[in-house]
Parts: C-alpha cells; structure tokens; sequence
C-alpha cells in the first residue's frame, strides 16, 4: 500500500532538529556551505544505487537526498529568504513551463531529441529573460562551477558547439589530441603542464562528446575495472603482492585480464 505523499512530518522534523532551545546542536551548527557537500555526496550515493540497481538502496538514498533539499529550505526559510513550500512550487512551476506540450498549447517534439531541443531553447529564453542589466547573456550562461570537471567540461562545449563553434569533423579534433600531447610533452614548467593537462582532458572530452560518449560515465567505468582487476591481482597474488616487482605485477595483470575474456 502507498504511503501518502506529505512533505509536513520531514519539515516538521527538520525545524525541530533546527529549534534554537531544543535542537540538534551539530544541525544548528550547519550552514549552506558546511551542508553542501553532503548534498553532493547523496547525489552520488543516489547514482551508484542505480548503476548497481539496488532499489532497496536507491529509496534511501533518495530520501537522504531530499533531506537535504528540506535542511537547505529550512536554512534559508529561517534567513527570510524562502522555504521548501517555495521550493515546491517554483519546480512545479519550471517543469508546467518548460513543457508547453503537456501543460499548454504547444505542439509535442517527435522525437526525445527534438524535444531536448525545444528543452534546451526554453532554457536559454530563460535565461535571456533573467539576466542581469549590463552583463551581455552568454550561450554558456547557468553551466554550474560546482559540477564535476568532466561534467562541466561537456556541458560547456555542447553549449558552445549549439551556436556553430565546433569543429566540423571528428578527425579534426583527434588531431587537436594529438597536438596537446605534443604542447604537454615540451611544457616547460609545473604551471605550464598544468595548463596543458587541462587542454588536453578538455580536448578528450570533446572526442568523447562527438562519439556520443559520456566522459563522467566512461572515466567511472574505466576506474571500477582498474580496481576490479586491481584487486583480483591482490587476491592472487595474497600477501606478497607489494613485495613483487613490476614485471611479476605485469604478469597478474595479464592473467587477469585473460580470465575476463575466457
């Protein structure tokens, strides 16, 4: 049976754990920033339930994700700012608008991408509606500095390339890999291979990008196969593993990756 859906007993148990005389103190002594990255955690331990498809994991993973969208609301409610009735209703009112071809009178997409499209043609309306005076709107207006590195990285070019400034061709940017390769290997200085290290995992995005590959997704998968194999080594190899030399490790390695394929 369904539990009816009511937000009241969380923000009931939010403002008590909040209550100045009789609350929490570790709750009282949290702020927006101290707070935030335990809303980026829980986003995270949210996606690794799904990639795992733990359901049982995945609601309370959720709910411990709309914790924190409540604790934030009741921050800023306290400040005078808005609370989490605010927050419902400004979502409630973005999805209504931003789907006119359900809630109004546009016509529907024929296709999920053309439908990103007309999303993402919203968006940028919106943006242009709310920008500040003075401060000429930009097509990477709203790509957030708190997202991954990688994540940002794609958003920033997809923005760009959705106004022409791309390269026409795939070849041109795997060139373009080549050559920050090249720029990485005759840097002079910590601070100039920084720079070109970022040049070119910016570049690699892009690559992934136009094969239609998620940078975060792949890099996530890469590593937990790094670590599964990693540790099949240790497994094999027991307790003297730190004691053998590359070429030993090597050959675990190899043995791993054979049993993969066998």
């Amino acid at each position: 049976m369904a539990v009816p859906l009511s937000l009241e007993r969380l923000a009931d148990i939010m403002a008590r754990l909040r209550d100045p005389d009789n609350g929490c103190p570790w709750d009282l002594a949290q702020d927006f920033a101290t707070i935030a990255p335990y809303t980026i955690e829980e986003a995270y331990e949210v996606a690794e339930a799904i990639a795992g498809g733990d359901m049982p994991e995945l609601k309370k993973e959720l709910g411990d994700l709309l914790f924190q969208v409540v604790f934030h609301s009741r921050m800023a409610e306290e400040a005078g700012h808005f609370a989490l009735g605010d927050v419902v209703a400004a979502v409630c009112d973005k999805m209504e608008r931003r789907h006119p071809h359900i809630f109004g009178t546009g016509t529907a997409a024929t296709d999920a991408g053309a439908q990103k499209l007309e999303w993402e043609a919203i968006k940028a309306a919106e943006r242009a509606a709310a920008g500040v005076a003075d401060k000429p709107v930009s097509a990477l207006d709203g790509v957030a500095l708190a997202l991954p590195a990688l994540m940002r990285a794609e958003k920033l070019q997809s923005r760009a390339a959705r106004v022409g400034f791309d390269w026409p061709d795939i070849a041109d940017v795997r060139a373009k890999v080549d050559e920050e390769l090249a720029e990485l290997d005759t840097a002079i200085d910590a601070d100039h291979r920084r720079e070109e290290a970022g040049d070119l995992l910016f570049v690699i995005v892009n690559l992934l990008r136009r094969q239609g590959i998620d940078p975060e997704d792949a890099l996530r998968a890469g590593s937990a196969k790094f670590e599964r194999r990693f540790r099949a080594m240790e497994t094999l190899a027991g307790a003297s593993f730190p004691d053998l030399d590359l070429d030993a490790q090597e050959a675990l390695w190899q043995r791993v990756k054979a049993s993969e394929r066998a």
